[in-house]
């Protein structure tokens, strides 16, 4: 009966590493819709600086600060503008590295899965053989 106990723990492993990759997919998930914000973020603050490109020393900005507009220096504003910018790439950096990391974690979990299923099924097969049987769990 030691195939039996063997392909339990086999079984065992096989809902473990399953359980991981389900993790990982939904790590996977959040992770790509953070990126997809970043992106939103980048083209809407590269747009408000192709706007400042257009200015004039004698247009005056204004910034929405709660329900209200406040007059804000140009040079200010186009330096914030460039801040955001810088940190929003940053992020993206980050997040790529994050995404990369989990997706090769990803594609390590489906080779342990492969690997638990061909070893139970090659389990199944000797306990067919010899005339015992297995109930999946």
């Amino acid at each position: 009966m030691a195939t039996i106990e063997a392909a339990l723990k086999v079984q065992e492993r096989l809902q473990a590493a399953t359980a991981e990759y389900q993790r990982l997919q939904a790590e996977l998930a959040t992770a790509v819709e953070a990126r997809q914000k970043l992106d939103a973020q980048l083209s809407e603050n590269e747009l408000v600086k192709k706007e400042f490109a257009s200015l004039t020393p004698y247009n005056t900005v204004y910034k929405l600060v709660g329900p209200v507009l406040v007059a804000q220096d140009q040079a200010e504003a186009k330096s914030n503008v460039d801040k955001r910018l810088d940190f929003i790439k940053s992020d993206i950096k980050r997040v790529e590295a994050q995404l990369k990391d989990i997706e090769d974690k990803s594609e390590k979990q489906k080779l342990e899965i492969v690997e638990a299923q061909t070893a139970l099924q090659q389990i199944q097969e000797n306990l067919q053989k010899s005339g015992a049987s297995l109930v999946a769990a």
